[in-house]
């Protein structure tokens, strides 16, 4: 077996994703990220609670990935790994296997590797989101064997829900031990209370067989507290455990020396709190397993996503048809798909036809027809004819894996609002036990003194203190203190909604590519809309022909397009395709020259040909003065305005309109109905920008902008207080989509990762601003909502636990009533995340106006 003993070559940083088991609250992310960060070679590390990962970037030099996997284990947290078994062809000797085994065993990621010569297999151990399968197969068959993995049972595996259901089952088996033998330990403590002496036998409640049925949930259940925090102090940091333990370990050791020791002083044989250590360990116990029970339900959406990652391809090779696993299809490849089948890989449809089903990408409720050149996204479901395609993008390049890229980091990242959460998580227990330290020695040395009346009472029970000692009384307030103070309600708050709004809207086709996005959109005042691509189609169409006295519209119409056929101007395109579609004949010109900013001349069937702007009719003397008042009431309309001229003599004029997006209209109606302010930016003239402004409803237009400049505008609305959203095609957009506080790429379809911007609209449908914008805000509002009943909770608990009211309702918090209000205020938060999947965009739930609405809008000038 090699072990990975050598780091890389090169000194580049290193950024992988190591999956971490046992973190349970916000201290336990600030642990790892504390025994990561004190590593030699580590530029930054961030823990994430609910993926139960760390992302880690190092000097691969000076770090190995063992050294990484040794700091989180020293604090008491688990590194998953995982297990590739691969079929090994072409080995012969020895030395095959020692070739194998150094270059798996260097790749940064992977564990171990061993090769069995005999059996041709080698077995390796990895860490996912260091090394990929794919990665490891490669280097091996870079090595000239052929390496195929075994795909029985472990191809459909879930191992995060394997995990967690190994946590479920572990808490589980610790509360089948910890509730039955905690409630006999009540059932004796109390046995002399109510009707419990006529059930309940005497000897039940004698201190020294409580001890015997307490000391095993304390050393069983209650002992990974224990070692949890001892390896968290032998590096100096807290967590959640360290309460637990002091909590638990205070009432079992004072218990255990007043029922052995009556005399040490330490509060005699009243303050033998056996009961308080069982249920406080019993009601922990629970809270952990409810946890495990409800954190997975915030990653569901990433789950699914990943669950529809195909895992066999039918490919032709050779002239074959060879079925082979989905991340081994190669690009160029001929990929075959029948009816009922997901498509492997993304590619371009070659021949067939079909309907295929991209919600689960997309979020399109109804089947997209696909013909020849039509683009296909692995992950969607065919659904009724087969066809064949060819494939352009593969394994971590398809639309499927990037998105799951972009939704883990946007889980994987904080939002600002998360800097608070985390500065009082972090140094929430030291404080919660110098105030515990505090509380003991006020009620050790005043307060009972002052206030103690032995008619006290358990809050929430009907039990009495009795005439217990001043040591067990203050300490009884101290453990009340410790245990129900809950950092894991403060940290899980933004987190856990975050990653429930991320994964919400992937499932709705919006990709945020991290958490400061969702809270910024969540913000905005104003939406900022590029013309060209963005509102409009971009696709300009004939809207009107007009021919001068003497010219059959046709006639006009067939010489304007016989002039443009061979121009690459988008007007010229429409131009020649409205003759074409009303069985208008197109010649090709004898000659052809353009007029940059002006327009064009040609030649055709030996007549001069001009068409163009005012300007170049005016310099070529052509009198168009019967033209004029046409050619302005079109352009008040927001049209584009064509001259023609044959032979020196006006001939007519042809208009040109681009089209508006279907929803654009409805788009902008919702978005003020949302409270936000629309603006338009292009770089078209005023008149025409005004027009399509008109139409669609925009507040305000900014006019003849540059495309440079856009950026500088977006600039200027945010130095006047403004909250700006950019929406855009990414592509000529992109300086202004960065400077945006939310930038916004619309239309990307599987080209995800390359998008400029915090937000990704996969479909071209600007009603997804709208839907990114009302996920944003009830993202925001799970978090306030979370972290205002955390804060409130330790706000009002802390206190009462600590005796705050004790001067007048004569009442203290049992430890055990503490640890059950810990586990609930926990369990609040993450339910209240889940519910996050009740979620439906308005524009589905139809509380919007819907319906499409096509409309003409102009585009841009004539000028070339």
């Amino acid at each position: 077996m090699a072990e990975q003993t050598k780091p890389r070559a090169d000194h580049d940083p290193v950024e992988i994703a190591l999956p971490v088991r046992g973190m349970s609250c916000a201290s336990c992310v600030a642990t790892v990220e504390g025994a990561l960060h004190g590593i030699d070679g580590v530029t930054a590390a961030v823990a994430n609670l609910t993926a139960e990962k760390a992302f880690v970037t190092f000097d691969p030099s000076r770090v190995r990935l063992a050294d990484l996997e040794r700091a989180i284990q020293d604090v008491g947290y688990e590194v998953g790994r995982e297990d590739l078994t691969l079929q090994i062809s072409g080995m012969s000797c020895a030395s095959c296997v020692a070739a194998i085994e150094t270059a798996v065993g260097a790749l940064p990621g992977v564990a171990s590797i061993a090769v069995n010569l005999a059996a041709g297999t080698a077995q390796a151990t990895y860490y996912p989101g260091a090394v990929t399968p794919a990665q490891i197969k490669r280097t091996i068959r870079d090595l000239g064997y052929e390496a195929a993995e075994k795909l029985e049972g472990a191809a459909a595996l879930d191992r995060e829900r394997e995990a967690r259901q190994r946590e479920i089952r572990r808490q589980g088996r610790w509360m089948l031990i910890a509730w039955p033998l905690a409630l006999i330990v009540m059932l004796g403590t109390f046995q002399d209370v109510w009707i419990l002496p006529r059930f309940v036998p005497k000897i039940l409640g004698h201190p020294f067989l409580l001890f015997v049925i307490t000391t095993p949930i304390v050393f069983g259940p209650g002992w990974q507290f224990f070692v949890n925090s001892y390896r968290g102090l032998r590096h100096g940091v807290t967590d959640m455990n360290l309460l637990y333990a002091t909590g638990i370990g205070a009432a079992y050791l004072i218990a255990v020396i007043n029922t052995f020791f009556p005399d040490a002083g330490f509060g005699g044989p009243e303050a033998t709190f056996f009961e308080a250590a069982a249920l406080l360990t019993a009601f922990i116990i629970l809270g952990r397993y409810l946890e495990a029970l409800t954190r997975g339900r915030a990653s569901e959406a990433i789950r699914k996503l990943m669950s529809l990652q195909p895992k066999v391809a039918r490919v032709l090779r050779d002239g074959a048809e060879v079925e082979i696993p989905a991340d081994e299809v190669e690009v160029g490849e001929t990929v075959l798909v029948r009816p009922g089948e997901q498509i492997p890989v993304d590619g371009l449809v070659g021949d067939g036809y079909s309907a295929v089903d991209q919600s689960m990408i997309t979020g399109e409720s109804m089947p997209v027809e696909k013909r020849k050149g039509d683009e296909v996204i692995g992950g969607t479901m065919n659904k009724t004819g087969a066809f064949r395609f060819r494939a352009t993008k593969v394994g971590r390049d398809t639309a499927l894996a990037q998105i799951i890229k972009l939704v883990e980091d946007a889980q994987a990242s904080k939002a600002p609002i998360q800097r608070l959460a985390d500065l009082v998580a972090g140094k929430f227990i030291f404080w919660v036990h110098v105030l515990s330290l505090a509380v003991f020695l006020f009620w050790f040395f005043v307060g009972y003194g002052l206030f103690f009346d032995p008619a006290t009472r358990l809050m929430l029970t009907p039990y009495g203190l009795g005439a217990i000692g001043v040591f067990g009384f203050a300490l009884l307030i101290s453990v009340a203190v410790l245990v129900i103070s809950c950092p894991c309600a403060v940290g899980m708050a933004t987190p856990s909604a975050m990653m429930a709004g991320t994964g919400r809207a992937a499932e709705h086709g919006i990709l945020f590519k991290g958490a400061d996005a969702i809270e910024n959109a969540s913000r905005l005042t104003h939406i900022v809309f590029d013309k060209t691509g963005t509102l409009t189609k971009g696709e300009p169409s004939v809207t009107d022909v007009v021919a001068a006295e003497g010219w059959p519209d046709d006639q006009v119409l067939r010489l304007a397009a016989a002039a443009e056929v061979n121009s690459e101007h988008p007007l010229g395109e429409a131009i020649v395709q409205a003759a074409r579609g009303r069985g208008v004949a197109v010649d090709d010109p004898e000659a052809f020259n353009a007029i940059p900013g002006h327009g064009i001349e040609a030649r055709v069937s030996d007549r001069a040909v001009l068409l163009g702007n005012r300007r170049l009719m005016r310099d070529r003397g052509v009198d168009i003065a019967g033209l004029v008042e046409r050619a302005e009431r079109l352009e008040g309309d927001g049209q584009t305005v064509m001259f023609m001229a044959v032979d020196g003599q006006a001939a007519g004029l042809i208009a040109v309109a681009d089209t508006l997006k279907e929803h654009s209209t409805e788009a902008v109606r919702i978005l003020h109905r949302l409270g936000l302010r629309v603006v338009m930016i292009t770089g078209d003239n005023r008149r025409t920008a005004e027009a399509i402004a008109r139409q669609v409803g925009i507040d305000r237009v900014l006019a003849e902008v540059l495309p440079q400049d856009k950026a500088l505008e977006v600039k200027g609305m945010q130095m006047r207080g403004m909250r700006v959203a950019m929406v855009g095609d990414g592509v000529n957009d992109a300086p202004a989509l960065a400077q945006a506080d939310v930038g916004m790429a619309i239309g990307s379809g599987t080209d995800v990762a390359k998008e400029t911007g915090h937000v990704v609209l996969i479909k071209d449908d600007l009603r997804d601003v709208v839907t990114a914008i009302e996920v944003a805000k009830a993202t925001m509002r799970k978090v306030k909502q979370n972290l205002f009943w955390a804060f409130v909770y330790n706000t009002v608990t802390i206190p009462i636990a600590a005796g705050l009211l004790y001067p007048w309702t004569r009442q203290v918090v049992s430890p055990e009533i503490a640890a059950f209000l810990m586990a609930i205020s926990s369990l609040t938060v993450t339910l209240n995340t889940t519910l996050l999947k009740r979620f439906i965009p308005s524009l589905k739930a139809g509380r919007a106006v819907t319906g499409p609405r096509t409309e003409l809008a102009p585009v841009a000038g004539v000028g070339r």
